[in-house]
């Protein structure tokens, strides 16, 4: 997939912060399979597939509490999943047009990040070259919680105002940070958390599509607009 601009786009914001899982890659399916012998492993409640439809729409502290999980086993899973993804990596897919968006990003001069829970390895992995090679700075194996203080390190080390930035994710909880590092937020409905509970949180940006990304980071320049630009320059 190409994105291809009405007229040569201006960007909107500086830095677009991505999510790992469910947002740039397809990991649901993964996640779903690994649950249930964690929660054996870990001794906490055991999903069924009939619960997966609500349990999407909890919100990370809700589901840590209808699992049963208790706060400090959180920090033990979190690096148990991460060690199996990454011996698992290979079993990942990118969403379709993931590897577009990111290129039409670069090349409109917006930088790239990746913030996720994951580890780096496995990120990097999955992305492949052709991503990796256009992200600015990865940010990885942050805590359930954690992610704020991530933004605000790759703000300052790219030296982007939080006004500047926006954040793309798949869950509640990445509003949430996008909110406390006082940056945009964008959600994107084909994640892990339902669009219903995505769009009552009132992120800056609801995407459904892919494609839909450049038109809110991007600006269109109109042709007189765009000449002038140059003779400028």
């Amino acid at each position: 997939m190409e994105i291809v601009p009405a007229f040569p786009p201006k960007p909107v914001y500086r830095l677009v912060i991505f999510d790992f899982d469910g947002t740039l890659a397809d990991t649901f399916p993964w996640f779903a399979t690994v649950v249930n012998p964690t929660a054996d492993r870990f001794r906490f409640r055991r999903a069924v597939p009939e619960e997966t439809h609500f349990m999407r729409g909890l919100d990370a502290r809700e589901l840590l509490e209808y699992l049963a999980i208790a706060r400090w086993k959180v920090p033990l899973i979190a690096r148990h999943l991460r060690k199996r993804a990454e011996r698992e990596k290979d079993t990942f897919r990118l969403f379709p047009g993931a590897e577009a968006i990111v290129a039409a990003l670069d090349e409109a001069g917006v930088k790239v990040a990746v913030v996720s829970s994951n580890g780096e390895e496995t990120v990097r992995h999955v992305l492949g070259p052709g991503i990796s090679g256009r992200v600015d700075q990865f940010a990885c194996g942050a805590a359930l919680f954690g992610k704020a203080r991530k933004f605000a390190r790759v703000l300052a080390q790219q030296g982007v105002m939080p006004r500047e930035a926006l954040c793309i994710g798949d869950e509640t909880r990445d509003i949430t940070a996008a909110r406390r590092a006082g940056i945009a937020c964008g959600a994107v409905s084909w994640g892990y958390m339902r669009r219903d509970v995505l769009e009552a949180a009132r992120p800056d940006h609801l995407f459904d599509a892919m494609e839909e990304i450049p038109a809110a980071v991007l600006e269109p320049v109109p042709p007189a607009h765009a000449a002038a630009a140059q003779r400028m320059a």
